[in-house]
């Protein structure tokens, strides 16, 4: 059984794509090019489900196109379109870390933050790169949803291996962003 904590959310499929049953994958890591998983997981109304692939081309540098086993026909990719594409960590390539830089920000989804002292902060569920400031979303041990900037004064630390970031965040930075018991 697939777990939450087995994978993480790599990206969504955004379409479909001709009358074969391929989709298009935009991702935000591009891990299922150098990992060893034959499959992807999309998350199916809240049940995780392996899909293996037949083959993949990358599309540009956010976006694959996929063809899956047993999704043969427009109809089919139609029903994917939408859904959480997540990837195992236990296939994942091992990472030199010295050798190894994120190509982009938008790699950092699926990161777990921790402060300086190892606490969990919270998984960052998305990176705005819109604007001159890099924006992290994050979802807190608690549950709930706050934004903090990405600057590399913050940054104490990363490991792509183990896909964590430690920050360093000014005081009460969180704070300003969580909800208030009303």
């Amino acid at each position: 059984m697939i777990t939450p904590d087995s994978v993480f959310k790599i990206g969504y499929i955004s379409k479909h794509r001709g009358l074969r049953g391929e989709v298009e994958l935009c991702f935000t890591d591009d891990c299922f090019d150098t990992g060893s998983s034959e499959y992807l997981v999309l998350d199916m109304d809240g049940i995780l489900v392996p899909f293996f692939w037949e083959e993949y081309r990358f599309k540009n540098d956010e976006t694959a196109i996929l063809k899956l086993e047993d999704v043969d026909n427009e109809a089919q990719a139609r029903r994917l379109v939408g859904h959480g594409v997540f990837y195992p960590k236990n296939h994942l390539a091992e990472v030199e870390e010295e050798h190894h830089t994120l190509r982009s920000y938008k790699q950092l989804t699926g990161f777990t933050v921790l402060d300086p002292h190892g606490q969990v902060t919270g998984c960052v569920d998305h990176v705005d790169t819109s604007s001159a400031n890099t924006l992290l979303t994050l979802t807190t041990p608690q549950g709930h949803e706050v934004y903090i900037p990405f600057h590399d004064d913050f940054l104490v630390a990363y490991s792509l291996r183990h896909r964590t970031l430690t920050l360093q965040l000014p005081q009460g930075l969180l704070e300003i962003n969580s909800p208030t018991d009303e």
